[in-house]
């Protein structure tokens, strides 16, 4: 785009859809409109969402925009105007809308959460190395009845083995995890399967 083009200029190619005429006229208004909004919003990432909103509300409304004095500075600034108007509004909309949900409890300590997190990861990691330590029956075994809690006969039944064998199997398979998860510090409830 060139330089010497007037806004008027410019806006006609923006009119007729053209991008570079527009991000030629943010170029050349876009620090004035920054500068308005800020001294009406006080907030700078209320003021680049205005900002956004005023340049969309350009585009949107590009064969509308009414020019004065061969420049689109006003129309942008008024545009600006109120679309910090409406910010404001839906800003006090929500505060008050947020002044009104009831208050839960105290939230944990985010340092509490991470460490519960870290805790679960942990234990996750402990199991899975404990599973593949096992043979693959026993690990299938475990795995279906444990973890997916199907009953023990049906998994019996899908790994082709009989109830009694299954029953045993997983006795054992129980007692080498619980071995192996103490040993990496996790004693998750292996609880007996009937």
């Amino acid at each position: 785009m060139d330089a010497e083009q007037t806004d008027a200029q410019l806006w006609a190619a923006v009119v007729r859809g053209d991008g570079i005429a527009f991000a030629a006229m943010f170029d050349r208004h876009g620090d004035r409109v920054w500068r308005h909004v800020w001294r009406i919003m006080q907030h700078r990432q209320d003021t680049e969402d205005v900002v956004s909103a005023t340049f969309a509300e350009a585009w949107r409304k590009r064969a509308r925009v009414r020019i004065v004095d061969d420049s689109i500075l006003p129309w942008l600034l008024v545009t600006a105007t109120n679309c910090s108007r409406n910010a404001s509004r839906g800003r006090r909309r929500l505060d008050r809308l947020i002044a009104h949900i009831p208050r839960g409890g105290d939230a944990p300590d985010a340092a509490d959460v991470v460490g519960d997190r870290q805790a679960a990861d942990d234990a996750k990691v402990a199991v899975s190395r404990a599973l593949r330590a096992l043979p693959p029956a026993d690990a299938s075994l475990i795995a279906l009845v444990m973890l997916e809690e199907v009953p023990l006969a049906d998994a019996a039944r899908a790994l082709g083995m009989g109830y009694g064998a299954a029953k045993t199997r997983i006795h054992r398979a129980r007692g080498r995890m619980r071995v192996q998860l103490e040993a990496a510090g996790v004693a998750p409830a292996l609880e007996e399967v009937p």
